[in-house]
C-alpha cells in the first residue's frame, strides 16, 4: 500500500514497466488548468500554464501578455473594456 501522502487522488498515477519486468505506479502532480477570461471564460493566450512555483521562475513577459488588462481577459474582452472606459 502507498504512503498516506499519495493514496490522495489529486496525484496522476502513471503506470511503468520497469527493466525487470514488474509494473510500478509513479504519483506525479496534474498539471493546471489553462488560465481564463474573467468574462467570457475563453482560455487566455500568451499566459503562462504552470504551477505556482513554476510560473514564479519565469520572467515577466512570459508570465502574461504585456497590454492592458493581460492575463485578466482576453484580447476581444480588453479591447470592449477599454473602450468602454475611454468612451
Amino acid at each position: 500500500m502507498p504512503r498516506p501522502s499519495l493514496r490522495s487522488r489529486t496525484l496522476k498515477r502513471i503506470k511503468i514497466k520497469v527493466p525487470g519486468g514488474a509494473r510500478i505506479i509513479h504519483y506525479i502532480k496534474k498539471r493546471p488548468g489553462k488560465p481564463r477570461c474573467a468574462l467570457c471564460r475563453k482560455p487566455l493566450s500568451g499566459t503562462a500554464r504552470g504551477t505556482k512555483a513554476q510560473v514564479k521562475g519565469m520572467s515577466r513577459s512570459q508570465k502574461t501578455p504585456n497590454r492592458a488588462y493581460g492575463g485578466n481577459l482576453c484580447p476581444a474582452c480588453s479591447k470592449e473594456a477599454v473602450k468602454e472606459k475611454l468612451g
